[in-house]
């Protein structure tokens, strides 16, 4: 390669030949030139909202082949016009990593080695567990100030709801807890 030809792929000079900012010729080199959207080839975009937190980025999923190729942050949206943190910008491997879980899995107490439940094998024992425990803890009176009131409460129970959980999710969740008489109900949404 002679010294013209080098001197002419030094992007200082292609900024004087009339692209003085180099927001265009003058900074593209071959490897930027052959660079392409990583969603091209998405076929659709379907709009959601990031599972990390209680704040809802909203999110853009494209799709390929009926898989997901990328997710980025939604420009409409209100919330968070088109940003994500990092952790919302990495939740395609939610989606798409070798390691997710499709099925329940369980360790019954002392073993070592996990074993896969059916879904309504699983809601079945939690549910059957809830029961037994209010059952056993269950108090319909309690001593408070020296008087004996009625509580009808459980104080076996508790429940500590997740940052993802939006305000109608957690209404419903306090609701039904406080139908079962259980009075440790928290959320760490407001983290």
């Amino acid at each position: 390669m002679g010294l013209g030809q080098l001197l002419s792929r030094w992007p200082v000079l292609r900024q004087l030949e009339g692209d003085p900012l180099a927001l265009g010729r003058a900074a593209r080199s071959e490897p930027t030139a052959k660079t392409e959207p990583r969603t091209r080839h998405a076929t659709h975009v379907v709009k959601s909202v990031c599972p990390y937190c209680a704040v809802g980025c909203g999110q853009l999923v494209y799709v390929e082949d009926g898989e997901v190729s990328q997710i980025e942050g939604d420009p409409a949206s209100p919330i968070s016009r088109g940003r994500l943190c990092p952790k919302g910008a990495a939740s395609k491997s939610f989606v798409t990593s070798p390691y997710r879980e499709y099925k329940v899995k369980y360790r019954r107490p002392y073993a070592r080695e996990w074993e896969e439940l059916s879904l309504d094998k699983a809601m079945d024992m939690i549910a059957a567990r809830v029961i037994k425990t209010r059952a056993e803890t269950w108090q319909a009176k309690a001593e408070v100030k020296g008087k004996e009131v009625d509580v009808k409460r459980t104080l076996g129970i508790g429940s500590l709801g997740g940052a993802t959980l939006d305000n109608e999710e957690n209404y419903l969740i306090k609701k039904l807890f406080t139908g079962l008489g259980i009075v440790s109900v928290e959320n760490q949404a407001r983290i």
